[in-house]
């Protein structure tokens, strides 16, 4: 279900954003070109359970390695600007100029964070997302090198569990997304989960953990679910 915001004096200020997520609903556009926003509430919601993210043993080798340096929060502008670039698989992304301010108006309060991975002093991929109470809202990744947008999800999941967040919204679920775990509930099942995270507190980790460290924070969580 979505409903359109074509008035272009519509405030949407980061308050409203937030109280709009902790509904279950979030803004997107048509195109990067488009100036308008519309209101998403999907049927079905995406999901990444925290205690069943999936790990390759390649993927878990790369994280391992150290290849990629890990960094949270320290170029939101860069990060933003890589999803917004067409990228494998697309020609045009939804974030507009309107997007990019309010995720920025959100960052610099708090409820919006990054993680990076790094190779040789150049971002080559991340993902942001909106965190409210103990919920993580995904908003966009990207890659520019092989596994570092998963390498970054890995981290992100650790660091998640670290603070004490219950629950991962992914918005839809992609393929990519569901050979990493992502599944999907109804939207009665995911506004119980969503009322419960946003009404509990959870803290975003000022830094990442070592790559062992979030491979053993991930596989503890996965073992003791099962």
């Amino acid at each position: 279900m979505s409903r359109h915001l074509d008035d272009p004096a519509d405030a949407i200020t980061p308050e409203v954003l937030l109280r709009a997520y902790a509904c279950g609903i979030f803004p997107m556009s048509e195109s990067a070109d488009d100036p308008g926003l519309y209101w998403v509430e999907p049927q079905r919601r995406g999901i990444i359970p925290l205690d069943r993210l999936v790990v390759s043993s390649r993927l878990a080798r790369t994280v391992r390695s150290g290849r990629y340096e890990i960094r949270f929060d320290s170029d939101f502008g860069a990060v933003v600007d890589a999803c917004a670039a067409p990228g494998e698989g697309r020609g045009t992304t939804w974030i507009n100029a309107r997007i990019r301010r309010l995720y920025g108006a959100l960052f610099r309060i708090g409820h919006c964070h990054t993680v990076e991975a790094w190779e040789d002093g150049a971002l080559v991929g991340g993902l942001y997302g909106v965190s409210l109470g103990a919920a993580f809202f995904g908003e966009s990744m990207f890659h520019r090198a092989r596994d570092a947008s998963k390498v970054a999800l890995v981290h992100l999941v650790a660091g998640l569990l670290q603070g004490g967040y219950r629950l991962l919204d992914t918005q839809f679920v992609t393929d990519h997304l569901r050979s990493l775990g992502a599944v999907e509930v109804s939207r009665t099942d995911y506004r119980r989960l969503l009322d419960r995270a946003i009404g509990e507190p959870a803290r975003w980790p000022s830094a990442p953990l070592l790559p062992q460290d979030a491979l053993d924070l991930v596989r503890k969580a996965s073992e003791t679910s099962a």
